[in-house]
């Protein structure tokens, strides 16, 4: 990884230093964080555990409140780091601020905020098993605004996962299947995934700036998108101060889903490449289902297993190269 050269000067020194030596750490030949497959693997653990924190968080923190903290935490922490990448691209950003706004409110705060408000209605391996159908999701997407052409595989493969998740969200009763007989929770994540399937189809479209950059922007986007959804939760009298359990998953979320893993997975795929690399996203619900029967104690149902196997063969299908039709 090319090291970034900063300018020390001033107020400034001491954070740019710091970063210089993490940067160097993490680009020595004999750190961990030189093996593509180990990077890629951390992150999709630490996605797959995101759903078991978000179950953790549950009756411990209020969901937008748990958001609106996470965005604090990730903006503080890459805030010193961003700076120098900040002040080069300050006229791209003020030139785009309401597109890129738009994908941190969409893409970072009104997902997480219904991510976490569902894991109060569902369990963790509906969750991270509902979650893997993302990838489809953002293929259906493309197709139907851009009208990206779609092969043959890809179309079977998504119906196949589109079933896959049916199955999980109604419990095994898919030929019973209506609206009513979903849990609130499955409904709110699927209307998340549509929101993060959105954030990530236009996200091929960011300016060209730095990625430290791209993340504070969109990272302060999503916290302020926040302040009014925990303006409501205390309004309302929903809202929960944290607990120890609470600030526990608050400062998981905010280094580990929020920094660690966005950076692994950029570092992952610069090595190895996309196509190689994205199959790792397969391991999220296999991490999510293993940590949430680990860790909270939840039960791997039949219809987990059939569901599981449809969203990660459908997913797997729809890799598959094949004249658009």
């Amino acid at each position: 990884m090319r090291l970034l050269i900063l300018r020390k000067s001033g107020k400034h020194q001491a954070s740019e230093k710091f970063a210089c030596e993490i940067l160097s750490f993490m680009s020595s030949k004999t750190s961990v964080f030189t093996n593509p497959y180990l990077l890629l693997t951390i992150t999709a653990l630490v996605w797959g555990g995101n759903a078991v924190a978000g179950k953790l968080a549950a009756g411990h923190v209020s969901p937008f409140f748990l958001t609106l903290v996470r965005w604090l935490i990730a903006c503080a922490v890459v805030f010193p780091f961003a700076l120098p990448h900040l002040k080069k691209d300050k006229e791209t950003i003020k030139k785009h601020f309401w597109f890129l706004f738009a994908l941190g409110a969409i893409g970072f705060g009104l997902f997480n905020n219904l991510f976490y408000l569902a894991l109060n209605y569902t369990t963790a391996i509906n969750v991270a098993i509902e979650q893997a159908s993302m990838p489809l999701i953002v293929f259906f997407l493309n197709y139907l605004l851009f009208r990206t052409r779609v092969t043959a595989f890809q179309l079977i493969g998504f119906l196949i996962t589109l079933i896959g998740v049916g199955v999980t969200a109604t419990r095994g009763d898919l030929l019973s299947f209506s609206v009513q007989s979903l849990n609130i929770g499955d409904l709110m994540l699927l209307v998340a995934i549509m929101f993060y399937g959105v954030y990530s189809v236009f996200i091929q479209k960011k300016p060209d700036i730095h990625l430290l950059s791209f993340m504070f922007v969109l990272g302060a986007a999503a916290f302020t998108i926040c302040i009014p959804f925990t303006a409501y939760e205390v309004a309302s009298g929903r809202f929960l101060w944290p607990d120890l359990q609470g600030w526990g998953v608050i400062v998981f979320a905010g280094l580990f889903p929020s920094l660690v893993s966005q950076l692994f997975w950029v570092m992952g795929l610069e090595k190895i490449g996309s196509n190689r690399g994205g199959v790792f996203i397969n391991l999220v619900p296999v991490f999510g289902a293993l940590l949430a029967i680990l860790i909270l104690g939840e039960k791997f149902q039949t219809y987990h297993a059939v569901g599981l196997v449809l969203v990660l063969g459908g997913i797997a299908l729809a890799q598959k190269v094949g004249k658009p039709v």
